[in-house]
């Protein structure tokens, strides 16, 4: 799972270069980034270093609202489904998994397309 932490790593040091001349230029310092998300710098470290597997679902959230990243995205990084997709899908499995296998072949602009009429549609 080094991908994940090497992500994480990557947005931080690239949020922290652009903040540099900021009035609050250490906001993405690994210690602050650590300390809103309420874990320890080590153990962020670890992670981004490959050392430690991903965090659990509520550490990841905080990291993506803090690394202003999409919390579905950093979460399927680490190899995880949030709680809330969980329940959609265990809602109608048999359904669900019929879509899915049926999206993986589909090209990302059809997907899309497919988003927007279901959000769109007037069922």
């Amino acid at each position: 799972m080094n991908a994940f932490g090497e992500y994480i790593r990557q947005k931080r040091e690239r949020l922290q270069a652009a903040d540099s001349q900021g009035a609050d230029s250490g906001r993405y310092s690994l210690r602050r980034v650590a300390a809103s998300v309420e874990i320890e710098p080590s153990y962020l470290s670890k992670i981004e270093r490959g050392q430690q597997p991903p965090p659990g679902e509520r550490t990841i959230l905080a990291l993506a609202r803090e690394l202003e990243e999409d919390p579905d995205v950093l979460l399927a990084m680490a190899g995880k489904v949030s709680e809330e997709l969980q329940r959609i899908i265990r809602s109608r499995p048999e359904l669900f998994a019929q879509l899915i296998r049926q999206l993986k072949d589909i090209p990302d602009h059809a997907v899309l397309k497919l988003v927007r009429e279901v959000r769109d549609g007037d069922w």
